[in-house]
């Protein structure tokens, strides 16, 4: 199985460099010189690490394969996949990949409200993407308070939110019954609360 550890951003000068969203809670083991990743789509790859450097807060990377800005445009939203075989030792299973919680059910208590579109891996914190029922998106962080169960195996994940950051209209059962969420409700949780390691394997 291979597993996503990025996607890549707009390009960055006019030597070949890209912006890429990680995907990894272990970038610095990622992202190093001679690395190969397997590359969707396929006519994008493989793609080979030339260099990897933090800009502030952005990583940037540099391809074997891509030496102008106008072929780093043409790789720009491709993904960047390793094989899970070279994870074996990693040993740590409690985290969660991307592609494991796209298209769960997101439930608030018997109340499917939504289902994960997708998970941003950021420094502080992770947070799930959540396309409710009425169609709007949702930023849950991804907590151990927030979010106490994950199960894969039955397509779900079970949201315990705090007021404000994902109403759920009890009297209301129909696709209008996930409301807008609170954005400062969704950063003060998610600064108040431990992170989940969402993405600890990866």
């Amino acid at each position: 199985m291979q597993l996503q550890v990025a996607r890549i951003g707009k390009p960055h000068g006019i030597r070949g460099e890209v912006t890429v969203q990680v995907l990894t809670d272990a970038p610095g083991d990622r992202f190093v010189p001679g690395t190969q990743f397997v590359v969707e789509p396929a006519s994008a790859g493989p793609l080979t690490i030339l260099s990897a450097r933090w800009n502030k807060d952005i990583l940037l990377l540099a391809f074997e394969e891509i030496e102008t800005r106008n072929e780093a445009e043409t790789v720009r939203g491709a993904k960047l996949f390793i094989e899970t075989e070279e994870l074996e030792e990693d040993g740590d299973d409690e985290g969660w990949y991307e592609h494991e919680l796209v298209g769960l059910d997101v439930r608030v208590g018997d109340q499917v409200v939504g289902k994960v579109a997708g998970l941003n891996t950021l420094p502080v914190q992770d947070l799930l993407v959540v396309t409710a029922n009425n169609g709007k998106e949702i930023l849950i962080p991804f907590v151990e308070q927030i979010v106490p169960e994950v199960n894969v195996g039955e397509r779900f994940i079970l949201v315990t939110p705090p007021p404000g950051l994902f109403e759920v209209n009890a009297d209301d059962a129909g696709p209008e019954g996930a409301g807008a969420p609170d954005e400062a409700a969704a950063a003060g949780a998610a600064s108040e609360a431990p992170a989940k390691n969402a993405g600890d394997n990866a």
